[in-house]
């Protein structure tokens, strides 16, 4: 990264963080209690045009690639996953829309999730599918103009606030299809909640972002929200996997960075046995192999950024970078916990919140384990072994 490219990147950490700092420790408690919709803090980030940060300018958009989104992310990670989780998807979840869409399509769909006017849900996941997205049951049947879908999907989040669904469905029958991934088609369309039902998953953390089952019987989505070619969906999806593991890392490390300064500023002021437990290698050590993680973890993201907004293939780097940001932000939230002792378990001193938080890294986007399979037989080169 040259030296404008850093500055680049301050500018936008400094633009950022300035927003963020109206919506304190305090604040996500709240929301972690009350379970509101951070509306404020996602009207804020809209206004800021950071919903923007990687659409193009024609279309109210600021043209950056991923690796100025990463900034953007890693800094609102800093408070932890509901403000993430709040704005992920209408910053990014258009991309399929962005790059395999019409210009009439962009046109019509982007602005409007620029200004934050619209919010997108993702609606990819199936109870009994997991990961193996090409075995879902969700199927879209043309019917003229339009398609009728039915089918069922889970772990939607944000379908509560939504009022766009960027939708996952067959329209091929995997029986009659040469391959496992041909069949796919992706849609862009209106959540009518009409022939839509969306039942909220209770969970252990996020509370003031949804998680939801929906059920889909009836819903016509007119063809003009297909995005590209019927049955060339699964292509799509492909195509923004590696960014998505990119902007997941990076909130990953701002989350443990946050940690991280909790962890040390109790370490210095908290005293026992007359002396600042910080002083004791018991507490320093473990601290120290945090920050360790979390840096190697940010030099292996912004190498993944770095490779993709080059056009130069990147799957092991994305891959391995959300891996190790999962991985190191969960050891740094558990070590906060452990540093503040008794305190660790009272919200507020906001560690618990945020180890509870830290657990999702650890199994979405994509788990642990198959992250692992992936570098094994992409990275080197073993055989496939799912």
């Amino acid at each position: 990264m040259n030296v404008a490219q850093q500055d680049d990147q301050r500018a936008i950490q400094e633009a950022v963080a300035a927003i963020c700092r109206n919506f304190d420790a305090e604040y996500w408690l709240a929301r972690d209690t009350d379970g509101e919709w951070p509306t404020a803090f996602c009207n804020a980030i809209a206004a800021g045009g950071w919903f923007g940060i990687t659409m193009p300018t024609e279309y109210g958009g600021a043209g950056q690639g991923i690796a100025a989104a990463a900034m953007v992310m890693k800094t609102i990670g800093r408070l932890g996953s509901a403000a993430v989780s709040s704005v992920h998807l209408n910053l990014f979840g258009p991309q399929p829309v962005v790059v395999f869409g019409t210009d009439a399509q962009k046109q019509r769909m982007l602005p409007a999730l620029i200004r934050g006017e619209d919010r997108a849900c993702f609606g990819v996941t199936e109870p009994n599918v997991g990961s193996d997205t090409t075995r879902i049951k969700t199927f879209a049947r043309r019917d003229g103009d339009r398609y009728v879908v039915h089918g069922q999907k889970v772990w939607t989040s944000t379908a509560q606030q939504a009022n766009k669904i960027l939708l996952v469905t067959r329209t091929t029958p995997i029986e009659e299809c040469a391959r496992p991934m041909d069949g796919i088609t992706l849609f862009y369309t209106d959540l009518d909640r009409s022939k839509v039902r969306i039942r909220p998953i209770e969970k252990m953390a996020r509370k003031a972002v949804d998680s939801n089952e929906l059920f889909i019987d009836g819903l016509q989505v007119p063809a003009e929200d297909r995005i590209g070619e019927e049955g060339q969906g699964f292509k799509y999806l492909l195509h923004g996997l590696n960014p998505e593991r990119i902007l997941v890392a990076a909130s990953s490390i701002g989350a443990g960075e946050t940690a991280l300064e909790r962890a040390v500023g109790y370490a210095k002021e908290r005293v026992v046995f007359g002396r600042a437990i910080g002083q004791n290698q018991a507490i320093q050590h473990p601290l120290a192999e945090c920050w360790m993680r979390l840096q190697a973890a940010e030099l292996m993201m912004w190498n993944a950024a770095r490779l993709y907004d080059a056009g130069l293939p990147c799957g092991v780097e994305a891959t391995a970078a959300k891996y190790l940001a999962a991985e190191a932000s969960f050891e740094t939230s558990t070590r906060a916990v452990r540093t503040h002792g008794g305190f660790g378990f009272a919200k507020e001193y906001h560690v618990e919140r945020g180890l509870r938080e830290s657990v999702l890294g650890l199994v979405a986007p994509v788990t642990q384990e198959m992250a692992l399979c992936y570098i094994a037989e992409k990275g080197l080169g073993l055989p496939k072994s799912y």
